[in-house]
């Protein structure tokens, strides 16, 4: 309802996964980097985590756009299945026929290496990405490591990416999966964004969505980066409130203070408050540690 307010072509904070809205701080062209890294190497696996919010299905689908042409991928959303649905989701993704009455482990797995044998003899690379991978059960990965044993001299077959939440670092220390885990070739853990990527965020969405104008102060971008800790996608969440509070008090820019309240509609006034009062802790502590030091730095002069 702002948008032609604003001067918006399109809504700039929707949290629909848009690709015109894409934006690949530092910290994701790392885990970028290190995904298509591992994906060249030899071993099955390569894993992406991050906090909940944090960008990587961002990650994942700049993965997708530069992944070879030469490239069958086989997407999975909802990991919550059993070893059998697994397998059966995997072979439908990769267009493999099978009959439901014949269904069974083996039956799949055999279905699924004679799929990879076939792309690898036509020059297909075959990669699975498994979305959410933090709910994949133990001996479901047990089964996905057991697909990866099919290679050649040089490589494996059938390439597994597994983003997830900080819970599947968890997952993977289990005793039962170390032979999973030594098969990851590269890993990264996606940080929130830091306080000056906040302010080139937020930029980048509005020029995106036609607006070169600054529609938030720079105490707002403060306030923004102290209450969401730099997670996208709540970043997304109180633009959006904020440029409506705005538009209903006819301002043309978000101050601090609307941005406060549109935070405190989505998250909650204790949350709020518990967030900036950390942030401010953190600063006294810092200024105090620095008084601190140049005491012992002067104290030390007159010594």
């Amino acid at each position: 309802m702002y948008l032609n307010y604003f001067g918006l072509t399109d809504n700039p904070f929707s949290i629909a996964p848009n690709p015109d809205f894409l934006y690949m701080s530092p910290r994701h062209k790392e885990a970028l980097a290190h995904l298509t890294f591992g994906l060249r190497e030899s071993g099955g696996f390569v894993m992406l985590t991050g906090e909940v919010g944090t960008g990587k299905t961002t990650v994942a689908r700049k993965l997708l756009e530069q992944l070879p042409d030469n490239t069958q991928v086989a997407m999975i959303l909802n990991p919550t299945l059993s070893a059998m649905e697994l397998l059966a989701t995997i072979s439908d993704e990769l267009g493999i026929e099978y009959s439901a009455e014949q269904a069974s482990l083996k039956y799949f797995t055999d279905r699924i290496l004679a799929k990879l044998a076939s792309n690898h003899a036509l020059g297909v690379n075959t990669v699975l990405i498994i979305d959410e991978a933090q709910h994949l059960m133990p001996e479901v990965l047990e089964q996905l490591r057991l697909l990866t044993n099919l290679e050649t001299r040089r490589e494996k077959l059938l390439k597994v990416v597994l983003i997830g939440q900080p819970e599947l670092q968890v997952l993977l220390k289990r005793n039962e999966l170390r032979q999973l885990a030594q098969r990851i070739t590269a890993r990264y853990h996606l940080l929130p964004l830091a306080a000056t990527e906040v302010q080139a965020y937020v930029a980048h969405r509005l020029t995106v969505a036609g607006c070169q104008a600054p529609l938030f102060s720079a105490h707002s971008l403060t306030a923004l980066y102290q209450i969401t800790g730099g997670i996208p996608r709540v970043i997304n969440l109180l633009c959006d409130r904020a440029l409506s509070l705005a538009f209903m008090a006819q301002q043309t820019r978000v101050r601090r203070h609307v941005l406060v309240v549109a935070a405190e509609q989505i998250l909650g006034t204790d949350v709020v408050s518990q967030r900036q009062e950390k942030r401010r802790w953190i600063w006294l502590t810092g200024l105090f540690t620095l008084a601190v030091l140049m005491g012992f730095v002067v104290g030390g002069g007159y010594a």
